[in-house]
């Protein structure tokens, strides 16, 4: 988009950042990432000071100056919502340069490869999720990167081995940094990059729902409103693997049967609208194969709704994010005469019902999917970390089906 080129190369020389503070509630708070040195190496770290808009509160010294703005407002009046976030983010937070570490006993010092920006990243920053870390901050909750150094007492990781987060709130956006060894977990390094970025969140997900809720059996059928995300496209690639069938829904879009025919090759059964959900003749399509026992929603409002309304009786429906922005609403008739549950997930909330090592026989298995070609990694769109702004808007605009991964 010209308007995202224009944006980015508008910025001023990035100014040193001050040294960040704790930037997330650590079980050892004493394990911050950075600190002074006798001989500091700098990081670049994509920093925000408070919550609110992402473009307005994470930037790295951005400067739309006025001549600019007004050029872009003049040949792009429709873009004045974008336009005007960009312009408010020049007094924003930095991408700042900071102090690495020493790496400690207990320590590891991490190059961080790739880092995506997911929904509960946005949510973060905006302050509206579940775990809010201290502030200043460093985005990011997921990435995979490459141990450069351990400390002495380190036994389970050694240079050259790939790690992701054990748990969110780490800050992945930034070029490289010192964790404690048990913030993280241990990957194959035969995986492909852009696999091992996303791994750690949305895959998890996706399989925890289609084996926690209901018994399923190969032949069952699993409904899913946002197909198209990162989740829903890890659920379509799993469910195949379980041979579960599924019943996607789409948004109408401009691009949809290119959407369509993408979601397909993962491994779909079928691609419905939220419209073509509500018709009559959707009746008729159970005829051919049984009412979904499952529902996995991300959505909420209507479109849960209409999820509801096709579940098998006794059936589960759950819900995972709610894009919308709505409440899930569930009629009196439904509970009461289809017995049906609904239930939510928050896979925050699974690591701490569960051990390390539980986390861990999860990634080893969608690491084997992997292998087998049984799972891939999401739609990708790469983008260097000085170009963040661009990303993060590509984040936040609709019928965006390609994730934005950051690349250090």
């Amino acid at each position: 988009m010209w308007v995202c080129g224009a944006l980015c190369r508008a910025r001023a020389p990035a100014q040193l950042g001050q040294r960040l503070l704790p930037e997330s509630r650590r079980r050892r708070p004493a394990s911050a990432s950075f600190s002074a040195s006798a001989e500091p190496s700098r990081v670049r770290a994509l920093v925000y000071g408070h919550h609110g808009d992402p473009a307005k509160v994470v930037d790295d010294s951005v400067i739309i100056f006025p001549e600019v703005y007004s050029q872009l407002f003049r040949r792009f009046p429709w873009m004045f919502p974008q336009l005007a976030t960009a312009a408010i983010s020049a007094a924003a937070a930095k991408l700042k340069n900071l102090e690495l570490a020493a790496v400690g006993g207990s320590d590891v010092h991490v190059k961080i490869l790739a880092a995506p920006i997911n929904p509960s990243d946005i949510n973060m920053i905006q302050g509206n999720y579940g775990l809010l870390p201290q502030l200043p901050a460093v985005g990011g909750n997921e990435g995979v990167g490459q141990v450069v150094a351990v400390g002495s007492s380190v036994t389970g990781v050694k240079p050259g081995d790939w790690v992701i987060p054990a748990n969110p709130g780490l800050g992945t956006w930034r070029t490289e940094a010192v964790f404690s060894e048990e913030e993280l977990i241990t990957v194959p390094s035969d995986i492909p990059l852009q696999c091992a970025a996303t791994l750690g969140v949305n895959p998890c997900t996706a399989y925890r729902m289609l084996v926690d809720f209901e018994r399923l059996q190969p032949g069952d059928s699993v409904i899913q409103n946002a197909s198209n995300s990162g989740v829903g496209q890890a659920v379509i690639q799993i469910a195949a693997a379980l041979g579960l069938r599924t019943i996607n829904v789409l948004r109408d879009r401009p691009d949809l049967q290119k959407l369509t025919d993408r979601l397909k090759n993962l491994g779909a059964d079928h691609v419905v609208t939220e419209e073509g959900l509500r018709k009559p003749e959707m009746k008729s399509f159970f005829k051919d194969m049984p009412q979904p026992r499952l529902a996995l929603n991300c959505v909420g409002g209507k479109s849960s709704t209409e999820l509801l309304r096709h579940l098998a009786p006794g059936g589960t429906m759950v819900t995972y994010g709610g894009m919308a922005k709505q409440p899930v609403i569930a009629s009196a008739s439904q509970l009461i005469f289809k017995d049906l549950k609904l239930r939510g997930f928050w896979l925050s909330q699974w690591k701490k019902d569960h051990s390390p090592n539980q986390f861990k026989e999860l990634i080893l298995t969608l690491c084997d999917l992997i292998r087998r070609g049984q799972l891939t990694a999401p739609a990708c769109s790469e983008v260097p970390l000085q170009d963040y702004l661009c990303a993060l808007e590509a984040s936040t605009q609709p019928f965006v089906s390609s994730k934005q991964i950051l690349t250090m």
